[in-house]
């Protein structure tokens, strides 16, 4: 049996976030590393307070090495107590030795270890979802610049509506995915450390002979690169909660953006196309949309995650029962989902191919009756509102029926002879403010 077949957390059946950079960022050995790092620099910050030898410091540092660990039996042995963080200590106290193995998580609870090592894979895990989303929207500002004129039916309720611009939709999905940055990029700046005690007082550090323990979160903090809290938070749950909507909401952000592809790239449709798509195992005609099914399997997915931790938010006492250990897995999936539909959504923008011949035929579709909205205003003047109703009316029926454009139908209207009908009923003519507002939408930075 190779080390694969033991490994459980490979991902067969999570495509969109298999191989992924979030993926080794979220896996258990990824944890396990947090776990040890916020062991290691709690000693380090009671160090350089005094509250420690700097021999323990370094001991315990030296000790907290992954390589010697084994996950396989921590996870095991964390059935006992309820969390991993208890044979973590064990083991690692043991490893520390006898001189300097009393000061490995001293003063702490497993809470403290377990939320500080949660808020660490996330700031590492968060570093690379902005890294995919930076080249999402550059790839979308390219694609909305190339195509700022590139007219094709704006489709509501299914159905075309008016014309717009393939720059301006494209503007949309990169705006989408700049709100999902500056949320991410603000929940990342306040993730914070967890230290509180047993039951969030603080009470062993004095006990262990800290003359002023609300300097230790602030230490604490300093050496893992996180913010230091104005409380403890073991049932203040804002910062998971926080991490919940800003990853929903990417999620969400770049499932737009793949709906829009889907429905674009049907064959009946062809205005897009993915650029390497996924083959079939039936059928070898087809190029499958993979990058953007995956995303839209993780936006389905997302709110529901994030529904569970909002509803730890609702945690008791000083330390919950059931609230705190309910957010672990879903955490991680949602870090998980949402870093593979970042990834996912750079290879797709950055391959997406655009069909503008296609659009235009579609514009054509339904024989000008697309640019009727503005029809009725030009004619209005001309012909009286209700006249020009009644006449747009009977032209559209008689599009389809007889199979005529309607600029060769309102031209047999005498009233009408004076008027330019071909760049009125030019849908590439009316699609409004659309190259201005992707202007508008490409300043944003």
């Amino acid at each position: 049996m190779t080390s694969a077949d033991t490994d459980t957390d490979t991902g067969l059946l999570a495509p969109g976030w298999a191989g992924s950079p979030a993926a080794d960022a979220t896996g258990d050995r990824a944890y396990l590393r947090a776990l040890l790092d916020a062991e290691a620099a709690l000693t380090r910050a009671q160090a350089a307070l005094g509250l420690a030898p700097d021999g323990a410091a370094t001991a315990v540092t030296d000790a907290a090495d992954r390589a010697r660990f084994d996950l396989a039996s921590i996870a095991e042995r964390a059935r006992g107590g309820g969390n991993p963080v208890i044979p973590l200590v064990a083991d690692l106290t043991k490893a520390v030795g006898q001189e300097y193995g009393p000061y490995v998580h001293r003063g702490a609870t497993s809470q403290d270890i377990l939320d500080t090592a949660v808020m660490l894979v996330a700031a590492r895990a968060l570093h690379l979802v902005l890294t995919d989303l930076a080249r999402t929207e550059r790839a979308l500002a390219r694609l909305a610049a190339e195509h700022r004129d590139t007219p094709l039916p704006g489709r509501t309720l299914t159905q075309h509506a008016v014309p717009t611009t393939f720059g301006l939709k494209a503007a949309g999905w990169r705006s989408l995915v700049l709100d999902a940055r500056d949320r991410i990029t603000a929940v990342r700046e306040t993730l914070p450390v967890q230290l509180g005690g047993a039951a969030g007082t603080l009470a062993a550090f004095a006990a262990y002979g800290a003359g002023d323990p609300l300097a230790l979160p602030g230490a604490y903090a300093r050496e893992l690169g996180l913010a230091e809290p104005a409380l403890p938070w073991h049932t203040l749950r804002t910062p998971v909660a926080d991490l919940a909507g800003c990853l929903a909401t990417a999620a969400g952000a770049l499932g737009k953006l793949a709906a829009d592809v889907l429905v674009l790239g049907r064959t009946e449709t062809g205005e897009v196309a993915e650029g390497s798509g996924g083959g079939s195992s039936a059928m070898p005609h087809k190029a499958n949309p993979v990058r953007a099914t995956l995303i839209a399997a993780a936006a389905r997915r997302a709110p529901q995650l994030a529904a569970v931790l909002y509803g730890s938010l609702a945690a008791e006492d000083e330390r919950p029962a059931g609230a705190w250990h309910a957010e672990w897995e879903p955490l991680r999936d949602l870090l998980r989902l949402t870093g593979g539909a970042a990834r996912d959504a750079a290879e797709l923008t950055e391959g997406l191919r655009v069909d503008p011949a296609a659009m235009r035929a579609h514009l054509d579709l339904t024989h000008g009756l697309i640019v009727s909205e503005r029809l009725s205003a030009e004619l209005a003047p001309v012909l009286g509102r209700s006249r020009a109703k009644a006449l747009l009316t009977e032209v559209a029926r008689r599009t389809y029926a007889e199979g005529r454009s309607l600029s060769e139908l309102l031209a047999e209207v005498p009233e009408l002879k004076d008027i330019d009908l071909a760049a009125l009923t030019d849908p590439a003519r009316y699609t409004g403010s659309a190259a201005a507002l992707t202007d508008r939408a490409l300043e944003r930075r």
